[in-house]
């Protein structure tokens, strides 16, 4: 997964204006106690941050 996948499923699921936002507020534990933003800029993939988010927005099986 690419970067701009990754924030294309972002909008999909949060909208264009609140993706960024929660990215950069909502810490996840699957990363580190790390928002997704801060995992991004550290190098870890857009794959497994993608993981994180989809767990931490309870979302179907078919988006991960």
């Amino acid at each position: 997964m690419r970067h701009t996948e990754f924030w294309s499923r972002m909008e999909d699921h949060l909208g264009e204006g609140y993706a960024r936002v929660w990215a950069s507020q909502h810490v996840m534990g699957a990363l580190g106690s790390r928002t997704a933003q801060e995992a991004l800029d550290a190098g870890v993939s857009p794959k497994e941050v993608w993981r994180a988010v989809w767990q931490a927005l309870e979302l179907p099986a078919s988006e991960r």
